[in-house]
């Protein structure tokens, strides 16, 4: 009995246990990390942008509608290896750190999109031209696929238990900043050039922007220090060896599980659930985020017919909605919980798909803007809450490589081929009602993800201890945690004392 008793007093905390984190580096953590992911999205929204144009300088021999489905292949060739991307630098990250892994990825990152805007066209040097364009995403791609995981692994072991939504938010706040200001940059050179002068020489300037937003990325993502959870962990992790070593050496299945391989033979093994839930929740952000963003303004253009710099203002203005709105979902999810805003949104995509999509088409302004803010408002449920969410699927010896290969295989297999399959099956089926039945369908992929999420808000990482901000947070949560211990602790003694008690 006495054995019971001082087990269950062990799980009450001690101060050591609490991490109080410094408001200054949590800032520099969450801007550093905010703006690598504009910088990446800047690039999407270039690219989604200049779709046809691009379709026109690398392959000018096709006809239109064969022109924009070549031009969102090659922004589709990207995603193919972001998950070979995620399996290099995820577990990368979770055994070196993940500082140094964004840093890799920033310079990947902004010198292949910088290398874009230097590209010869298919007249200057014929069928090389689209090759280098393929290369350069390639690269693109294979850096993204330590990117997005990495960031929200870091903001999420920086960010204090209670703020981790709000905190969170910001990483994709940086997403559609980025991309606003790269689909702004396109629609202004559209109004001032004109078509013809994107295609002979302005679709080079957005891309071209890329590189000194790198170097401001790169400068501050180099002054960044190591998580807390990563350096107790790595802390823990060599205090085991040493023991190891000083009981008669290195435990070859403790070596294997520290590998790669396994690590990776871990993740599928042991976590194949979260892994799951983690790409259904992927694929529904993801669907909805590159329908709106990458798909859009195509589908507005080249399907329906609208004028270029309208359709451009008009998702435009959706994206500025959803960078105004997305850190009060992530403060929202703070309070009401990730898995209640995961489950409206998915309901509500289901229902608002369709109707949304018919006043797209409806034609004019004012019905399109409010079917664009319909698809703003349901992207942007996701959007505030998979930063905080996702990474608390998995420990933290894992986490960024978990989160990165499962991030990844589902934006490859179904967000970034979005724009492809719904241009193609448009063209296919001659309906332009099926980018709402696709979105119609992500979010019943949602939903059903969303059943088998556990409720994370306000609760420690997996691995980590409590995150607070306050020397009082601590000592109000050592003491709480004490009193809560000595309760379980005379409940187990009523018990073995009177069997029969009930109360």
């Amino acid at each position: 009995m006495l054995r019971i008793l001082l087990r269950r007093r062990k799980q009450q905390l001690s101060a050591a246990d609490i991490t109080v984190t410094d408001r200054p580096a949590v800032r520099r953590a969450v801007s550093a990390a905010a703006l690598g992911n504009t910088m990446e999205w800047f690039d999407f929204g270039v690219y989604a942008y200049l779709a046809g144009t691009l379709g026109k300088v690398f392959f000018p021999a096709s006809s239109s509608g064969a022109q924009v489905v070549s031009a969102f292949a090659t922004f589709a060739a990207a995603f193919v290896v972001r998950p070979l991307g995620g399996m290099v630098f995820g577990p990368l990250g979770d055994r070196i750190g993940r500082q140094r892994v964004l840093a890799a990825t920033m310079i990947m990152m902004a010198i292949s999109t910088f290398a874009v805007g230097f590209l010869p066209t298919y007249h200057a040097v014929g069928f090389a031209a689209p090759i280098l364009l393929l290369i350069c995403r390639l690269v693109q791609g294979f850096s993204t696929g330590g990117e997005y995981a990495g960031a929200t692994t870091y903001i999420a072991e920086y960010a204090p238990d209670k703020r981790r939504g709000f905190l969170g938010s910001w990483l994709d706040f940086g997403t559609f900043v980025g991309y606003s200001l790269g689909s702004g940059l396109v629609t202004a050179l559209t109004g001032v050039l004109g078509e013809d002068g994107l295609v002979s020489w302005g679709w080079r300037l957005p891309f071209l922007v890329a590189g000194p937003l790198g170097l401001i990325g790169l400068y501050m993502r180099m002054r960044l220090e190591e998580t807390p959870a990563f350096q107790r962990e790595a802390e823990q992790a060599h205090q085991e060896a040493e023991d190891s070593v000083a009981a008669g050496g290195e435990d070859p299945v403790e070596t294997a599980r520290q590998s790669g391989h396994g690590r990776l033979k871990e993740i599928f093994t042991r976590h194949w659930q979260a892994v799951l839930i983690c790409m259904g929740l992927v694929l529904l952000y993801n669907v909805t985020n590159y329908m709106v963003t990458s798909y859009l303004p195509t589908y507005m253009t080249e399907t329906l017919g609208q004028d270029p710099l309208t359709a451009q203002l008009l998702v435009l203005g959706t994206m500025i909605v959803v960078v105004l709105t997305i850190t009060t979902v992530g403060r929202t999810s703070d309070r009401w919980g990730r898995r209640p805003v995961f489950m409206a949104g998915s309901i509500a995509l289901i229902a608002l798909a369709v109707p949304a999509f018919l006043l797209i088409r409806a034609g004019g302004i004012l019905l399109p803007a409010f079917g664009c803010l319909i698809l703003g408002l349901l992207l942007v449920c996701f959007a505030g809450t998979s930063a905080s969410t996702l990474p608390a699927l998995f420990p933290t010896r894992l986490r960024y490589g978990a989160l990165s290969i499962a991030f990844n295989i589902s934006v490859s297999l179904f967000g970034g081929t979005t724009p492809l399959f719904a241009s193609g099956l448009v063209q296919l089926t001659g309906s332009r009602m099926v980018p709402a039945y696709y979105l119609m369908a992500a979010g019943v992929i949602g939903f059903v993800s969303t059943l088998f999420l556990h409720e994370t808000a306000g609760k420690p990482l997996r691995g980590s201890g409590p995150m607070v901000e306050t020397e009082e947070q601590a000592h109000r949560l050592v003491a709480r945690s004490r009193t809560e211990a000595g309760r379980r602790a005379r409940d187990i003694w009523i018990r073995l004392r009177h069997p029969w008690h009930r109360h």
